[in-house]
């Protein structure tokens, strides 16, 4: 893991940003480009979480209904740096990785009055969309979905994720993994 210093947080945090908002308008699926733009700032390397990332989308499935995917990449790449390890499954002394990802989730509600998808896409684009209905993602796409609103959600996440893991880099440097509460 490489250190950071605070002037290159913001830079990394803006870096993140345009990454993912970037991603999202160019190819979708919006936790893997939550997960893409973080680990190009961050250096992640979480191929195999990137990749079950991909039916997250879209609040679980496309069904619109879940929490929103980008707040969901947000979270796994966090949970990629903090999280509990398979081989300390045992361990119940995990709470240092809830809270940073209790950061992320917290930052998001507070941006987009919720973390559901539905929810989201009402406040952003004044409905929701039914991903399934092929008229449905037409409109989504004519609305902007895919121009500008959803990318700057999965901006915004993966903004959030750098930031908050920034911090916890710089609260406790060698801490990768939850070893403490």
């Amino acid at each position: 893991m490489t250190t950071h210093t605070g002037g290159d947080h913001q830079q990394l945090v803006d870096q993140a940003y345009e990454g993912a908002f970037g991603y999202e308008s160019t190819y979708g699926v919006c936790p893997q480009c939550v997960l893409a733009a973080v680990d190009d700032v961050l250096e992640l390397g979480a191929e195999d979480v990137f990749k079950a990332a991909h039916g997250l989308a879209g609040g679980g499935a496309l069904s619109g209904q879940g929490t929103c995917g980008a707040l969901i990449g947000a979270l796994l790449a966090v949970g990629v740096r903090h999280g509990r390890e398979r081989s300390d499954f045992a361990n119940d002394d995990y709470m240092h990785a809830f809270a940073l990802n209790k950061r992320v989730y917290d930052g998001f509600v507070q941006e987009f009055g919720s973390p559901i998808c539905a929810e989201i896409q009402r406040k952003i684009m004044g409905r929701s969309y039914d991903l399934w209905n092929p008229k449905e993602f037409k409109a989504f796409l004519a609305d902007g979905g895919h121009d500008d609103k959803c990318p700057h959600v999965a901006g915004t996440a993966a903004r959030l994720a750098v930031r908050v893991l920034l911090e916890a880099e710089r609260e406790s440097p060698r801490r990768r993994n939850s070893s403490a509460k």
